[in-house]
């Protein structure tokens, strides 16, 4: 399946830019459900002794969040606003993604009020649990 977004295009749906883009391809954005993927690269801000580790994952869960929020205000022709980590509960990390495995995130909203919105964010490899969580994210107002 093709992705929706590819890696040279990801850029236009987030407000990160290199060297903090922690997704590579937005692949789907169905509803409330957004998946995305991302080779862990060796020269990766985040990965040390050949292992991402838990901001660049934490990061990588609030980037699907924001992807799916840049994709849908592209569909309308306007420019990703930027959100903001307000808190994150439950989180677990069950492993630490290792250089050339591929994380694949799933994020699902669980709520969206002014201007809040409360996901849980599931990133696996080939089928391995990395990480999950619940977190609470701020878009801010445009100006």
């Amino acid at each position: 399946m093709k992705a929706l977004v590819s890696k040279e295009e990801i850029t236009q749906y987030i407000p990160q830019k290199h060297p903090i883009v922690m997704i590579d391809t937005l692949e789907s954005c169905e509803g409330n459900v957004t998946k995305t993927s991302f080779k862990i690269e060796a020269d990766n801000l985040f990965v040390k002794n050949g292992r991402m580790h838990e901001p660049g994952v934490v990061e990588n869960i609030a980037q699907t969040a924001a992807a799916k929020a840049g994709y849908e205000v592209k569909k309308m022709g306007k420019e990703p606003l930027l959100g903001f980590i307000g808190a994150i509960k439950d989180l677990v990390i069950h492993d630490l993604p290792k250089v050339g495995e591929t994380l694949e995130t799933t994020v699902t909203i669980k709520t969206e009020v002014m201007g809040v919105t409360i996901i849980e964010g599931l990133s696996e490899c080939a089928g391995r649990k990395i990480a999950s969580c619940e977190m609470k994210i701020f878009i801010q107002n445009p100006q």
